[in-house]
């Protein structure tokens, strides 16, 4: 099969999936109201709560939550042959990871821009608020640690990618106080930003003294001990980890105009013209699938791995916190949630199928493929770099060479997980502020003392603990809970916005289906990760720590599922909408 002809089946039914299913969910179920003044414009306070323009909204929202994730799950799943992943990534971002997103943004902006965690207080009570905060705020931890080690590998691994990106935080304070904040035209400056960080990227890749090779300055891999007990790259990593800590300190307590919306801004541009030519060169070179549609000699079971494997660019739990974080706080206008929930996730989806075009063509024939992807482990440790080879091979159907292709694919890359880094220590901000309020210790509801204490727990889980992958890796010791946590969080969200909206007597069943599906797979997958395979009782080492957190954290989204379920049953639940639902007839 052809892989165009794949591209062209799947941005059809995303089309499709957002002309008709997104405008169905926006006017039959989450009935959206022009005249709904938003939390941005009723707390606005200049720094979090700030009413912003449709597409920048959308621009901040897409890529805080398009970082690698949308590119590896996918890379990995194709283990199991493209059919179901492609089948997960269209169905499930039509179906549920739309209404997800989309659901969760409204949900918080009719009440006050709360998060969702939050939010697990008033629909359904005290103590499912508490559980589940425990859930999200081990998640967002997970993400912070994972993702600084995951930059700072980039930079190491491709020092060509640095100084573009460090090029794009000047243009974006300087795009935020110029273009945002006085509220003029955006095309031709973000234009010229995008011109200047790609052709910067050219140049670094072709002038070696314009790379900041750390690790080269330091003696190379085989330097003995520089300071620390470090060698050269374990140095590297800590400078680069220090580095992101304290610029994402910065960046996370600034307003939002200044840095976060411009610098998204740009990176949705980034991302427009990276698929622009990953799909544009698909296009011209037409290359065969050479992955099999089914792969019969996995030695893992699709059921129900797939859907916890394929999360961002599905769905994923981590969106909502982002719908409800930070995207609630600067909508503008109700209606325009439509459009950066759903479409933000129609943009993950399309990223995601390319993730899969491009992987499942790489390969001169299924033999390779076989070879290369001969074991799930095996699919796990080559699915970013497959990419990174598929994704140069179509982008030389565009004329442009491989070492370029492979500085683009890192900048783009970078930009997302640093976008997403910025917008989750911001959340773990709020996180941390509401559990202050919630036990009367107003000094946690400080800005910056919230910020320090995220900043600072991020970092002890990068550098305190062997995740397996050498110095600042730690947060992969938790990462294995990822996968399972993340989509417990996309299920109790659904949930919580199908509470509501039958609390409201409307139609739960477009959130309530996919919450049923999400669920009984996500249990599924946990519990046999937890009682087989990290217990020891399936023959391997025990792994105690993923254990205890990944029992607890099974044991209280069941304990948040039943309280639900027994108030479904209850109308006259103590549930009561805001004053400015009232006001808005919601």
């Amino acid at each position: 099969m052809n892989g165009m002809w794949l591209a062209v089946m799947g941005l059809t039914v995303f089309m499709a999936g957002w002309y008709w299913y997104s405008r169905y969910i926006a006017e039959r179920i989450y009935r959206l109201d022009p005249n709904y003044v938003t939390p941005a414009h009723r707390y606005q306070d200049g720094i979090d709560f700030v009413p912003t323009r449709k597409w920048v909204l959308w621009a901040h929202h897409f890529t805080s939550v398009a970082g690698a994730a949308p590119i590896v799950g996918p890379a990995i799943a194709l283990y199991w042959g493209w059919a179901p992943a492609v089948l997960w990534v269209l169905l499930g971002t039509v179906f549920a990871a739309g209404v997800h997103d989309f659901g969760a943004l409204v949900i918080s902006a009719r009440h006050r821009g709360q998060s969702i965690g939050t939010l697990a207080n008033r629909l359904v009570g005290r103590r499912a608020k508490l559980l589940f905060m425990f859930i999200i705020l081990i998640l967002v931890l997970m993400v912070n640690a994972v993702f600084t080690w995951i930059i700072s590998n980039l930079f190491i691994t491709n020092p060509a990618s640095v100084v573009p990106v460090m090029l794009q935080i000047p243009i974006a304070i300087w795009f935020g106080y110029n273009i945002i904040l006085r509220k003029r035209s955006m095309l031709v400056p973000s234009l010229i930003a995008m011109v200047l960080m790609y052709g910067t990227a050219v140049v670094t890749t072709r002038v070696d003294w314009l790379q900041i090779d750390l690790v080269r300055w330091m003696g190379g891999e085989g330097a003995g001990e520089i300071l620390f007990g470090l060698d050269a790259v374990g140095m590297a990593f800590l400078i680069w980890i220090v580095l992101q800590l304290v610029y994402v300190y910065f960046a996370s307590t600034l307003p939002v105009w200044k840095l976060l919306q411009p610098r998204d801004y740009i990176n949705a541009q980034q991302l427009a013209f990276g698929l622009l030519i990953l799909y544009g060169g698909l296009f011209v070179l037409r290359p065969e699938i050479t992955a099999p549609a089914y792969n019969g000699q996995a030695d893992v079971s699709w059921l129900p791995l797939l859907f916890i494997t394929i999360a961002c660019g599905a769905i994923s739990g981590f969106h909502g916190l982002i719908s409800s974080g930070t995207s609630s706080k600067q909508l503008d206008k109700e209606t325009d949630a439509r459009d950066i929930g759903y479409l933000g996730s129609v943009g993950e989806g399309v990223l995601a199928l390319i993730s899969i075009i491009a992987v499942a063509t790489v390969f001169g024939s299924q033999a390779e493929f076989l070879q290369s992807y001969s074991s799930f482990a095996a699919a796990s440790a080559g699915g970013l770099n497959n990419f990174v080879a598929g994704a140069a091979q179509l982008a030389g159907g565009l004329g442009i060479s491989a070492d370029v292709a492979a500085t683009f694919v890192a900048l783009m890359i970078v930009c997302f997980a640093a976008t997403t880094l910025d917008s989750a220590v911001r959340l773990m901000r709020y996180l941390i502020g509401e559990l202050g309020q919630e036990y009367n210790v107003p000094v946690l509801a400080g800005r910056h003392v919230a910020t320090s204490i995220a900043v600072g727990l991020t970092g002890l889980l990068v550098v305190l603990p062997d995740g397996g992958q050498g110095f600042g890796s730690g947060g992969y010791l938790l990462w294995p809970l990822f996968g399972t946590s993340n989509q417990l969080l996309a299920g109790i969200t659904l949930m919580l916005i199908s509470l509501w909206l039958y609390r409201l007597g409307r139609n739960p069943l477009p959130t309530l289906i996919p919450m049923v599906f999400l669920l009984v797979m996500t249990v599924w997958a946990m519990s046999k990760q937890v009682f087989l395979t990290w217990s020891g009782a399936s023959g391997d080492e025990p792994q105690w720590l993923l254990f205890i957190l990944g029992a607890a954290i099974l044991v209280f989204a069941l304990w948040i599922l039943l309280e639900a379920i027994r108030l479904f049953g209850r109308r006259e639940h103590t549930y009561v909408p805001d004053a400015e639902q009232e006001e808005a007839g919601g």
